[in-house]
């Protein structure tokens, strides 16, 4: 089957003959993210900080018959990107393989009031979550151009199309990603090569449970209760899984006529109900 073609209806089939490289992918919504691309035949690098997640992360991917790879990545560090890229096109190249697919997962999350918004915090998280980005994309970004084909996907946040209370380093960096995301499809408009934005409410992940631990420390108010009343405000009365996100980033990726550019996919538990 040619490169660039549809493929076979099963689902094993959609991806098939794809590389993609999956950041922050050791664990919750990166991990769920690289087992859905290897379910449709894609080759899987994934990356995080911490070794140990990511490879457990591959090896079971490597269990079910994928090919994947586990690289160690700080996105904020531009020498880690540079060579986490060079090792990622080296492991794909070797399965005939290329980097099609991006998915900028990685991130982080904290929170505080606005008067106690530290300039540190602020650097901290506009670094991993809108600079970190920035340089992976760049580093792929020229081969898929030269290809003509290529799906870059960027876990955002709801956070970046509205605001809330004491997030708001957090809600200003995701605002900067879709910024950037809004800017390099209009850039890529025509050249095979797309940017979405999937842009999840609150899933259920150890990092929702650290940002309400931090919101509980700061406001005295029991994370049980937040975390309660975070889940009475959702559509369906839960937290969203980490399948639900990558689901919508899946079928980006599965896009082959790249119809869809420059999106920004709010996703949500709906009212109706849907997986617990």
């Amino acid at each position: 089957m040619a490169r660039g073609q549809p493929g076979a209806a099963t689902d094993r089939s959609r991806l098939a003959g794809r590389g993609a490289v999956v950041t922050g992918g050791g664990r919750g919504i990166g991990a769920a993210i690289a087992r859905q691309l290897a379910a449709r035949g894609a080759a899987v690098v994934v990356c995080s900080r911490t070794p140990p997640q990511v490879e457990r992360v591959a090896a079971q991917l490597r269990a079910a018959g994928a090919d994947a790879y586990a690289l160690v990545c700080d996105v904020a560090d531009p020498d880690s990107v540079a060579a986490m890229a060079r090792a990622a096109q080296g492991r794909l190249a070797a399965r005939a393989r290329t980097v099609d697919i991006l998915v900028n997962n990685a991130g982080i999350a904290d929170s505080a009031p606005f008067s106690r918004v530290s300039l540190d915090q602020w650097e901290t998280l506009h670094r991993v979550n809108a600079t970190g980005p920035l340089l992976v994309t760049q580093a792929f970004l020229g081969g898929m151009l030269e290809r003509g084909w290529g799906r870059i996907v960027n876990v955002s946040s709801v956070a970046s199309l509205h605001g809330a209370p004491y997030i708001t380093a957090y809600a200003a960096s995701k605002h900067a990603l879709l910024g950037m995301a809004r800017c390099l499809a209009a850039e890529l408009d025509g050249t095979g090569v797309t940017v979405n934005s999937v842009c999840p409410g609150y899933v259920d992940t150890p990092m929702t449970d650290q940002s309400l631990a931090k919101i509980a420390a700061a406001t005295g108010r029991p994370a049980e209760e937040l975390r309660a009343g975070l889940k009475a405000a959702q559509p369906a009365g839960r937290l969203i899984t980490p399948d639900e996100v990558a689901g919508a980033v899946t079928r980006i990726a599965e896009d082959e006529t790249g119809s869809i550019q420059g999106a920004e996919i709010a996703v949500e538990a709906p009212a109706h109900g849907g997986p617990a």
